[in-house]
This record gives C-alpha cells, sequence and structure tokens, in this order.
C-alpha cells in the first residue's frame, strides 16, 4: 500500500501495505447466478511505442549466471550494509530455466541464520496481488466470470452505484473503481484484531470519490474483493484456491496466502526488521485485505511463477493459464497516453530501455519487494528486501537495483533533453499549483493528514517546472516537450496536465494508479497549516505567558493591578487554552503511527479511542466558545488595549483549531476510516 509506482500496502503515506493445471470447473456457490456469459477475449490493443530511457549508450553486458552473481554480489552487499538492511532474496529467470538465485544477508540478524533463495520465505506485499489476478483470470477462462460485469452479481452484499455507474472487475484490476483509501484493519499482528477477508469487506464499505473508470486509485479494498469473488465462484476458501490452482501445479511448496502463518512453514519464514541493528525483529505482519498482500513464499517459488507467466501460462507440463487466457491478461485492460504506462489485468505495463515491462512491487511495513518480466526476451527477476532500512533506504535500493539491472542487461537509448518550447514559461505557470492525490482518506480522522500532506509543482523563471520523482519524493527538473507535456531531465518520466470532470489533474507517466488532482483552496495545505501554525504559536504563547507573569510579579513584590472581572475573564480563557492544546496534542499522539507506519493501532477494537477522540471534538468548540466570550467581555470591563487585543488573537486561535478539526474530519464521528 505507497502512492508512488507500483505501491504496496503502506504507501500511503510510504505505506502501504498489499497481496492451473487442477480442475477449473467448480460448482457455483449457493446464491450465485445460475448462467454468467463468459468474457470474451479483447483483441489485443495497440501498444503505446517503446521509447528509449536514460540508460547510457553502450553495449549490453551478457546475462549469464557468473556476471550476474558478479555484478549483484556487489550491489546487494553493498546495499545491506549502506541502508541497514538485515537481508534480501533475488531470483533470475531465463529462457524457460533458473538462470541464478540466492540469498544475501540475514533471515534471523541474531541467530545469523543466512537467507537462503531457495528456503528462506519473504513476503512478496503487493506482489502478491500477482496470485489474485491470476486467479481472477483463471475464472474468467472457465466461463464464470466476466470483466465488464458489474461485481454486485458475484456478490452476497451490495456495492452501492454512487454514482450511478456500476463497478466491474476490469475497474477492479485497473484500480479505477473510485474507492476512497482505507487504513482501519489494515494491518495486524495480534490475529484476534484481524478480521477475517469477507468481515473487512462487509464491515469496512469504501465510500466513492470517484465515478467508476474516471480517475485511478489504488486501492487494497478494490482487489481484497476480487478475491472474495475468486471464492464466491470457485465455492472454495480464497487461500485454498490459490494453493490448489496456483502454488500445487507449479511446484511452488514454499509457498501460501493463508494467515496466521501455518506452522509446517514456521522454520522457513524470514523475520523483518525497520533497521537490521534493531534489537528485536517486528511480529509477524497480518494482511487484512488478504487477497491484496497477504502471501509469503520463496525467491525459487517466485522463480517458478514467473516461468509460467513467461511460458504461456505453462510450467513444467501444467497449465496455469491458456496461452490465449496468458496473452490476454498480459495485454493492457485500460487506455493510456502513448509513453504512458498502463495497467494489464492486474500487471503494471511499463517501457523502459525501449522495452516492454510487466511487474509489481510490495511493501509491508518491514518487506519490500519487487517482480519484473520482460516477455520478449523470456527473462524475469524477483527481488525481496526484509528490513525497511534507515532512512527507508530500501525504497532507494530496490529500485537502484532493478533499475541497474535492465541498464546492465538491457540498455537503452541515451536521452536527449528537447529544446525548450515557446509555450513553456505560460505552460508553467499552467501546472503550477498545489496537488493532492487520488489515493487518500477523505472521510474520517485521518483526512487531517492528507490534507496537510499535499505535492506542489513549482514552475522556474526558464519555463522548467520542479515536480517530485522517484520513490521518495525528491524534487526534479522537468522540460515541456509538447504542449501541457513535460518530460523529465535526462529521463523518460514524463507528466501530462489534463481536466477530469473540471478539476485540475496532472498524470505520471510511470504511475497508472493515481493521479494528482489540484486541491481546493479551503482543503489547500498552505491554508490549513498557516491556520495549525499560527493558532499554536498563540496558544502556546498564552499558555507560557500565565507562569511567566506570574514568576515576574513575584520578583518585583507586585500584584497584576487586575480587577477581580479580569482575574475570572482571564482563568476562563487559560481553562479554554489549556483544553484545546491537550485535545491537539491528544491527536497529534494518535495520528503519528501513520507517520511512522505502525497500522496496527488502527483496529476496530480501538474504535472506542477514537470515538471518544471525536466526541472530544465538542471540548474544542466549547474553548472557542469560552475564547469569543472573553474577547466580548474583556472590552466591557476595566481592561488594557493589549489585553483586549490578546484576548481576540486568542479567540480567533481556538477559532482556528475548531477549523482543524472540521476539515480534518477530527469531528466528523466517522469510524469507517
Amino acid at each position: 500500500m505507497n502512492p508512488m509506482k507500483k505501491a504496496g500496502l503502506t504507501g500511503l503515506v510510504t505505506l502501504a501495505l498489499a497481496i492451473s493445471a487442477a480442475s477449473l470447473s467448480h460448482s457455483q456457490p449457493s446464491g450465485q447466478p445460475a448462467a454468467i456469459p463468459p468474457e470474451k477475449p479483447l483483441a489485443p490493443k495497440v501498444a503505446a511505442t517503446p521509447e528509449p530511457s536514460a540508460s547510457a549508450a553502450r553495449a549490453a553486458a551478457a546475462l549469464t549466471a557468473t556476471d550476474l552473481e558478479a555484478w549483484l554480489d556487489g550491489r546487494v552487499a553493498y546495499a545491506l550494509e549502506a541502508g541497514d538492511i538485515a537481508g534480501a532474496v533475488v531470483s533470475v529467470v531465463k529462457d524457460g530455466q533458473v538462470l541464478f538465485q540466492k540469498g544475501y544477508g540475514y533471515a534471523d540478524v541474531k541467530a545469523k541464520v543466512p537467507m537462503s533463495a531457495e528456503t528462506t520465505m519473504v513476503r512478496p506485499g503487493s506482489t502478491s496481488k500477482l496470485f489474485t489476478w491470476t486467479a481472477v483470470m483463471q475464472q474468467v477462462q472457465a466461463g464464470k466470470l466476466n470483466l465488464d460485469r458489474d461485481v454486485n452479481d458475484y456478490l452476497d452484499f451490495k456495492i452501492p452505484q454512487t454514482f450511478g455507474k456500476p463497478i466491474t472487475l476490469r475497474h477492479l484490476m485497473n484500480h479505477t473503481a473510485g474507492f476512497e483509501e482505507g487504513l482501519k484493519d489494515l494491518l495486524a499482528y495480534d490475529p484476534k484484531l484481524a478480521p477475517s477477508n469477507e468481515d473487512y469487506l462487509k464491515q469496512h464499505p469504501r465510500p466513492m470519490l470517484f465515478a467508476p473508470g474516471q480517475a485511478p486509485g489504488y486501492s487494497n479494498y478494490g482487489v481484497a474483493l476480487a478475491g472474495y469473488i475468486v471464492q464466491r465462484v470457485s465455492g472454495e476458501p480464497f487461500d485454498a484456491y490459490v494453493d490448489r490452482h496456483i502454488f500445487q501445479p507449479l511446484g511452488m511448496l514454499h509457498s501460501t496466502t493463508a494467515q496466521p502463518l501455518p506452522a509446517k512453514f514456521a522454520p522457513f519464514i524470514a523475520k523483518g526488521y525497520r533497521q537490521a541493528s534493531d534489537p528485536e525483529p517486528s511480529p509477524f505482519e497480518l494482511v487484512v485485505t488478504a487477497p491484496a498482500g497477504s502471501g509469503s513464499a520463496t525467491a525459487s517459488d517466485m522463480a517458478r511463477f514467473m516461468l509460467a507467466h513467461l511460458q504461456q501460462g505453462r510450467f513444467n507440463g501444467h497449465e496455469m493459464l491458456s496461452p490465449a487466457t496468458t496473452a490476454l491478461m498480459h495485454s493492457p485492460s485500460a487506455q493510456a497516453r502513448p509513453g504512458f504506462n498502463v495497467m494489464a489485468h492486474g500487471f503494471f505495463r511499463e517501457f523502459r530501455n525501449g522495452r516492454t515491462l510487466l511487474g509489481h512491487g510490495g511493501d509491508t511495513v518491514v518487506f519490500h519487494s519487487d517482480l519484473s518480466l520482460l516477455p520478449d526476451e523470456g527473462v524475469g527477476i524477483f527481488v525481496s528486501f526484509n528490513s525497511r532500512g534507515k532512512d527507508s533506504a530500501v525504497y532507494l535500493a530496490r529500485k537502484a537495483l532493478m533499475e541497474g539491472f535492465l541498464d546492465r542487461y538491457f540498455p537503452g537509448k541515451p536521452v536527449v533533453d528537447a529544446p525548450v518550447l515557446a509555450s513553456a514559461t505560460k505552460d508553467a505557470q499552467l501546472i503550477a499549483g498545489r496537488y493532492q492525490t487520488s489515493r487518500r482518506v477523505e472521510h474520517g480522522f485521518l483526512s487531517a493528514l492528507y490534507l496537510m500532506n499535499q505535492t506542489v509543482i513549482a514552475a522556474n523563471p526558464d519555463g522548467t517546472i520542479l515536480a517530485p520523482s522517484g520513490p521518495t519524493g525528491e524534487m526534479a527538473t522537468f522540460r515541456e516537450v509538447a504542449p501541457q507535456r513535460w518530460r523529465k531531465q535526462g529521463a523518460m518520466q514524463e507528466l501530462a496536465l489534463v481536466e477530469v470532470e473540471g478539476v485540475k489533474t496532472v498524470i505520471d507517466s510511470e504511475n497508472p494508479v493515481s493521479v494528482l488532482q489540484e486541491a481546493p483552496f479551503l482543503r489547500s495545505a498552505p491554508l490549513t497549516l498557516s491556520i495549525l501554525g499560527l493558532s499554536l504559536l498563540v496558544l502556546a504563547s498564552a499558555l507560557a505567558a500565565w507562569p511567566l507573569g506570574a514568576l515576574l510579579r513575584r520578583a518585583d513584590r507586585a500584584t497584576s493591578g487586575a480587577s477581580p472581572a479580569l482575574h475570572k475573564l482571564r482563568r476562563w480563557q487559560r481553562i479554554a487554552v489549556v483544553v484545546d492544546l491537550v485535545w491537539v496534542g491528544a491527536w497529534l499522539v494518535l495520528i503519528m503511527p501513520v507517520l511512522s507506519t505502525d497500522l496496527a493501532l488502527y483496529n476496530g477494537g480501538n474504535d472506542w479511542l477514537f470515538g471518544l477522540m471525536q466526541l472530544s471534538g465538542m471540548f474544542a468548540i466549547a474553548a472557542a466558545l469560552v475564547g469569543a466570550w472573553v474577547a466580548w467581555k474583556l472590552f466591557r470591563v476595566d481592561a488594557t488595549r493589549l489585553s483586549r487585543v490578546w484576548g481576540v488573537l486568542v479567540a480567533m486561535a481556538l477559532a482556528g483549531m475548531v477549523w482543524i478539526g472540521v476539515v480534518g474530519q477530527l469531528m466528523a464521528f466517522n469510524l469507517n476510516y
């Protein structure tokens, strides 16, 4: 789940978490429509013309096991040491064979258990979604699912048609169903606090931000819904289905989507760490939206999965998918601008170094993985790290490893920056602004965090723009290469400015699962942060002035000279200030876990706490009313001009905190967040 390309389970906030030769003629579960028309294979869509990348112009190194091992041994070892990462596993396949697989570092730091590609199980996170989408395509092949039919036809509960349009499986595959992000009950450590996927879907319906098909927004809920649909139409529990129709036929004997981890796999699972130097590992992460990221597998097993997809759905005499269904799955399932990445029935379909890539990344809090296939070259690579690393070093390490692999063995042509267009300066001003991601929480108290975490695109005097780029959102310079289309200098990443339902929208060529939308003024971060900052400054000053004034008077052996009425007003004012600061401080404590990606706090067992906190907003409103009353009364008692001005400022600060509570949904009485 993180909002950058190939988002996993925690990216939202960087995080986000994610997740057949056997007979496909299963009986339909009770309540399922008797006849569901099969999916008609789509004619392959014309792919965007591959473009060169930023690689240096040089000859490709020979992709051999010897060269690959020498290159990886240096690259991975450095990444682990420099990033404080415990370990990693890598597997590479080529021409129908496993070319290379190896473990690096430790699966258990304290016990010095080494990582092994053959026996160490890692958590692929959202890369597990490929198991779910493969299962969906198996049911399409069996005639039990149609990608363009209303998903309500397959469910035993209803997804409301908020915008008057049905949601289809194709929308779920493309992350264009329109669902709002959700973090409640997304991750747990205690099985007692982890509802089943079915219960999660029914108890945590996601509000709709967009009409289906209108705008992408990466959704773990949508993938979990697809997994439940597979369970419904196949008549098998999801975990059992994946095991019987994907893992067993492919010989993936150290793979499972079951949670908690079955006892037979306990000796093989790698421990996960925030940092390798941490004294203790993280507990086993339970991904509640299981079909979106609950997998555990070895790198060796993931090699088998890659080989099946690279060999028209077949591996070692077993058919996971038919050649026709495999070709359909690998084809684009949505339209995209030329040169922009697109979804391909659950895969990210990209063009890098002039080649087509199919893949998916995945992140839990402590495991970070990536899988990429080069179908035309018959090559696939899987990598997984078991630590987040110092300062989230794993994101850059993973990116450098995957890009380095391509640049070494499949280099592209060098990029030549285009000349500046005559319209550059004007268009730079047009795209400049503040944006919010389409993958966001807008209902519930965590809306406040997204409200203050927006993206800024700035216009430079020379007509270029500064915009975020890369896995950590570092700023980069983009140059306009066509009207309202910008390319990163020295690279092939592009941004395009469009309008979606009248809202200024920025599309990133590398990110087909979310867009940036211009933030409305009343929800803009500068307004919100200005009100919050100034209010906190005034309230903190008022609190500090209280004991400071008393100390100064004591030093001078003097009294304030204030009347009893003024004393009373000041007392009420101080009470209001203290109440407000305690209220704000409590919310900060409860929201801080998102910033540290400790999402386990946000579970149904704590509804009472968050409910009380939302109810406590009444104290903030009362404090604001008291502040206004004090400011009004100060003009009717014997008070100095400074006291009256200060009273007005304090009243405005207290009212400002109410504004934050309202616009940030801290007083929304909504426990579905």
